[in-house]
C-alpha cells in the first residue's frame, strides 16, 4: 500500500519507518506539511493520494499547551477532520493516534472503549477534540488510543532516565501515577495489523476506537527501577529511585492518576496484543545501550 504518515522524527513514525516492510511509505513534515495549516494538509494528500493515512504527529507538549490552547487545537483537534475530510476525497481510510489523556484518571480500573472520556487538561481535550472530528469527517478511520510512549528515538521517559543516570547518584520520580508502559515499535506492529485486516476486508472494524498499550501496569516510580535495574544487568547507567507523590512534583497541566488501558478489543479485532511492558523495554533498553 502507499501510506501517508504524518510526522517523520516523532517516535511512532520512525517506528513504522523500521517495522513497515511491504508498504510504500510517505513522510508528510514541516515546512511543506504543516498541521496547523489546513491547505498544506489538503494540498499533500491531493498530490500524495495515498491508499490510507497514518495520523501519527500531534501537539504533545502537554504542559506547554496550557499557555497555547489555541495552536495545540487546531494541531490536535481541527487537523485530524482536515486529514478526514481531505482522506476520503481521494477514498483513503484513517488511522489516527489518542492518548489516555482523554479520561479524568479517577479510580484504579482499567479504561475501556465504552468509557465515557473526560479530560482534565488542555492536551487532553484538544486530542478528543480531533477524535470527534475525524469521526464526523466522512473519512473511514479507526482511532487508537495508547499512553507512556517511549522508544530508541526521541526524546522520552526511558530516554530521560538513563541521561540523567549518567550525573546522578539518586532521583525522586512520581509514584502515584500509574498507567501501560508502551513501545513505539509496538504501536507500529499494531498499526500494520489494522492494515492488513483492513487489505483483507476493507470494510472490516472500521469506524471504531480501539485502546493498544503494553501489556500489564506500573506506575513511574517502579517504571524507572526497572530501567536502571535492566540498565545495570547490561553494565549501564544506574541510581536510586525514591518514589514521591504528585504534590511533590508540580506541573503546569495535571496528569491523570489513572491512565491504565484496557486493549482486550483490539485483540479480539485484530489478533495482537503487546508485549508485557518489561520485555518490550529490554529490547529498547539493548539497543540504547548499544549506542
Amino acid at each position: 500500500m502507499r501510506i501517508l504518515v504524518t510526522g517523520r522524527e516523532g517516535q511512532v513514525a520512525r517506528s513504522l519507518a523500521e517495522r513497515a516492510s511491504g508498504h510504500e511509505l510517505l513522510f508528510a513534515a514541516r515546512p511543506e506539511f504543516d498541521l496547523s495549516d489546513p491547505r498544506s494538509i489538503e494540498r499533500t494528500i491531493d498530490q500524495v493520494r495515498p491508499d490510507l493515512v497514518i495520523s501519527a504527529a500531534a501537539y504533545t507538549a502537554v504542559d506547554t499547551a496550557e499557555d497555547e490552547p489555541e495552536l495545540a487545537m487546531r494541531i490536535n483537534g481541527d487537523a485530524p477532520g482536515v486529514i478526514g475530510k481531505a482522506a476520503a476525497k481521494v477514498g483513503a481510510p484513517v488511522l489516527h493516534l489518542s492518548t489516555d489523556y482523554v479520561f479524568d484518571g479517577h479510580g484504579e480500573h482499567a479504561w475501556t472503549e465504552s468509557d465515557i472520556p473526560c479530560p482534565i487538561g488542555v492536551y487532553g481535550k484538544t486530542k478528543l477534540a480531533g477524535e470527534e472530528a475525524l469521526a464526523k469527517s466522512g473519512a473511514d478511520y479507526a482511532i487508537v488510543r495508547t499512553a507512556w510512549v517511549y522508544s530508541p528515538f526521541g526524546a522520552n521517559f526511558v530516554r530521560t532516565m538513563l541521561r540523567l543516570a549518567e550525573d546522578r547518584d539518586a532521583l525522586n520520580v512520581v509514584a502515584d501515577q500509574y498507567g501501560n508502559p508502551t513501545s513505539a515499535l509496538d504501536i507500529a506492529d499494531a498499526l500494520l495489523a489494522v492494515i492488513s485486516a483492513w487489505e483483507a476486508d476493507p470494510s472490516s472494524r472500521a469506524n471504531e476506537v480501539y485502546h493498544f498499550a503494553g501489556t500489564g501496569a506500573t506506575n513511574w516510580a517502579d517504571f524507572a527501577r526497572e530501567i536502571f535495574a535492566q540498565s545495570a544487568r547490561r553494565n549501564g547507567p544506574s541510581c536510586k529511585i525514591t518514589g514521591i507523590p504528585s504534590s511533590e512534583y508540580p506541573t503546569k497541566a495535571q496528569r491523570p492518576a489513572n491512565s491504565r488501558l484496557d486493549c482486550t478489543k483490539f485483540t479480539e479485532a485484530f489478533g495482537l496484543a503487546a508485549p508485557r511492558w518489561e520485555v518490550s523495554l529490554a529490547a529498547t533498553i539493548d539497543r540504547l545501550l548499544a549506542g
